[in-house]
């Protein structure tokens, strides 16, 4: 299994991002997807999952209300809308579940 996080990238505060998680090898739908972020000297932090198809997410304190995680089982894919971000989104995020960790992709928010 592997999994492919693309969509990051420069942005300005208050802007938004989408990035994609796309999943080979194995069906998503009834698998937990993870995003997760690794920011420059903090720990690395869980920010949002979405469970198998059943519409179960989650999100932490410091994304809530600003992100949102959806999946397309037909696409194999699972996207984090990011929306209002700042700053302290910058780090590197990356999709996680099905037992494997994709290569991350840099979000950056800088004016």
């Amino acid at each position: 299994v592997q999994l492919q996080a693309s969509g990051g990238g420069l942005v300005q505060p208050g802007g938004s991002l989408r990035l994609s998680c796309v999943v080979f090898g194995l069906p998503l739908d009834d698998y937990a997807v993870g995003w997760f972020r690794q920011a420059p000297g903090k720990e690395r932090e869980g920010i949002s999952y979405t469970t198998r198809s059943d519409g179960s997410t989650y999100y932490s304190d410091s994304v809530k209300g600003r992100f949102t995680v959806t999946r397309d089982n037909a696409k194999n894919t699972v996207y984090l809308q990011m929306n209002n971000l700042s700053s302290d989104d910058t780090g590197v995020c990356y999709c996680q579940g099905l037992g494997a960790r994709g290569q991350g992709t840099q979000v950056t928010v800088s004016s």
